[in-house]
């Protein structure tokens, strides 16, 4: 299976690249203070109560750039050095997850379609790689199983793809408020746009990645039909 070997190495590359970017820029802009002094924490409960969303709890999580919104239990959650920084890297990233909160409370459509999903996704991905391996081993008896294989990555696929709306949204929110509100000046702002483009990047990189690897096995299914 060299093609898919070679679509692997290719956007493992181009994801570590990436993903190396934003923890530079991370760090970059970790060390840029914010003229205002306020912390993630401070934001992000601004951002919460300014846009009439008092059931979201902000909270404190280890590890770095490991910051998330969880729709189901309605917490920001932020890594130490956004929760207690008072960065303009803090203030993106903390503005960001809020972004998301906000897209819940207004039942933003791409949200609602994504969080369906990930239960599906969830059980799926547990048996998604056995049954592709599976369908390749027989794919000279029958396509059925890489079929099935095939299906279940497009629905993975799919699920990277809404993604992307989900999250260029939820930046397009956070520097539209941090602006607005006064959080960040014109320089600032601008450090803020760049670390969540680069933030948004590894999910374009992913989504691509997905992709190539769906069209690499549907193209085996292809053959496996012609070959019947």
């Amino acid at each position: 299976m060299p093609g898919i070997w070679i679509i692997f190495i290719i956007f493992a590359l181009l994801s570590a690249g990436v993903s190396w970017r934003l923890r530079s820029k991370f760090n970059e802009y970790s060390q840029i203070g914010l003229s205002n002094g306020l912390s993630g924490k401070d934001i992000a409960e601004r951002m919460l109560q300014e846009n009439n969303i008092y059931d979201v709890r902000v909270l404190s999580v280890e590890g770095m750039l490991t910051d998330h919104y969880n729709p189901q239990d309605k917490t920001v959650n932020l890594s130490a050095d956004v929760y207690y920084g008072r960065s303009v890297a803090a203030a993106a990233v903390a503005a960001h997850e809020c972004g998301h909160a906000v897209q819940h409370a207004t039942a933003y459509g791409p949200l609602k379609f994504r969080s369906a999903m990930v239960p599906f996704l969830t059980i799926s991905s547990s048996y998604l790689q056995w049954i592709i391996l599976i369908g390749i081993l027989l794919i000279n008896t029958t396509i059925i199983p890489l079929a099935v294989g095939v299906a279940l990555f497009a629905v993975t696929t799919l699920f990277s793809f809404v993604t992307l709306p989900v999250e260029f949204d939820a930046s397009r929110r956070a520097l539209a408020w941090v602006q607005n509100r006064n959080i960040v000046n014109q320089r600032e702002y601008g450090y803020a746009k760049d670390a969540l483009w680069w933030a948004a990047m590894t999910y374009v990189v992913a989504a691509l990645g997905s992709l190539a690897t769906l069209l690499y096995y549907a193209s085996l299914l292809m053959g496996g039909r012609r070959s019947d």
